[in-house]
């Protein structure tokens, strides 16, 4: 082995063993190159208008593809997972649902805080290292980075699923101008299983490894502005805010680990308000409840919007009652 693939082994498996220091469930690394085979399938995607009124994800196709044309110097990509499993799930089984993913704090604050931390470590250790973090905030296939860093794979309802994580995971990035040993990527492990496909009520996975996003209760319940479509009237299966349904029947997530991060750990009184919690919620409440959680991008309108939708009795406007 030459010395710089020496170097470049040590500095990738140091990564690894500090991103889990900082709770990171599991760590790829991918060499920073253009995706030229996902270029036809994500250009399908868009002219079908699979991504509804997600307009933003028709700009910057080229960086979406090529992470050097996203931040110039880029030489390695590092994908990393971080569970966010909460098993016990909501009392109520007449409340409306919220994704796991929402239980706890925004995910966007936590980790961006551990990557920087991770960055600055790594400063520390080799001087001026070069490169940028990200969670979900640039126009980066995150799933298809993971996948080639040897994460997991892409299952049939276009989630990395990982052999032993399952699903219920974060995926974060790091774009940096360091050569690093990389990871090879696994094999599919979806075989002939189709039970996301059979769960979906809307019918939003069209065919295997492909979702149509407008037909999806998780853009209906927090990406879409307007007015949900009637012709789902009565498929949401009581879900308000997001959607686990794909996650919950696959197999791969029968026995998925619950987190240890105590800041994705749900807010004391979320999983235990019942129908009529939701029914009579205030804005003094809701800002208790998730001031720090995801849950605050739809915001209060958007979860009357939701209920309503979901039959509900919506909840008072602001000074009813008084």
């Amino acid at each position: 082995m030459s010395k710089s693939k020496h170097v470049a082994a040590e500095r990738a498996a140091w990564i690894k063993r500090r991103a889990q220091e900082l709770g990171f469930t599991s760590v790829g690394i991918s060499v920073a190159r253009e995706l030229t085979e996902e270029a036809p399938r994500l250009e399908t995607w868009l002219k079908e208008g699979m991504h509804g009124d997600m307009a933003y994800m028709e700009g910057h196709f080229d960086k979406r593809l090529d992470p050097r044309k996203l931040l110039p110097g880029t030489k390695s990509v590092v994908s990393l997972l971080f569970n966010y499993h909460n098993p016990q799930g909501q009392t109520d089984p007449e409340a409306p649902k919220i994704a796991q993913y929402a239980y706890g704090e925004d995910y966007h604050f936590v980790l961006k805080w551990k990557l920087k931390e991770l960055l600055k470590w790594m400063r520390a250790e080799w001087g001026d290292v070069g490169g940028r973090v990200y969670v979900d905030s640039a126009p980066i296939l995150e799933r298809a980075w993971a996948e080639r860093s040897g994460l997991g794979w892409i299952g049939k309802h276009s989630l990395l699923l990982n052999k032993h994580a399952g699903s219920y995971f974060f995926l974060a990035e790091m774009m940096l101008d360091l050569e690093l040993e990389p990871d090879a990527p696994v094999t599919d492990h979806c075989g002939s299983c189709t039970r996301c496909i059979d769960a979906c009520p809307t019918n939003a996975i069209i065919q295997p490894y492909v979702v149509d996003g407008s037909k999806c209760i998780s853009y209906f319940t927090i990406e879409l502005r307007g007015a949900i479509p009637e012709p789902v009237q009565g498929q949401m299966e009581n879900w308000m805010f997001g959607c686990d349904i794909c996650q919950e029947v696959c197999p791969w997530n029968r026995h998925a680990s619950p987190t240890t991060e105590p800041r994705f750990s749900p807010h004391p009184r979320l999983l235990d308000m019942t129908k009529s919690d939701w029914e009579d919620l205030t804005e003094e409440v809701f800002r208790e409840v998730f001031r720090h959680s995801a849950v605050k991008r739809t915001g209060l309108e958007g979860l009357k919007r939701n209920m309503a939708f979901l039959g509900m009795k919506k909840p008072p406007l602001e000074g009813e009652g008084s």
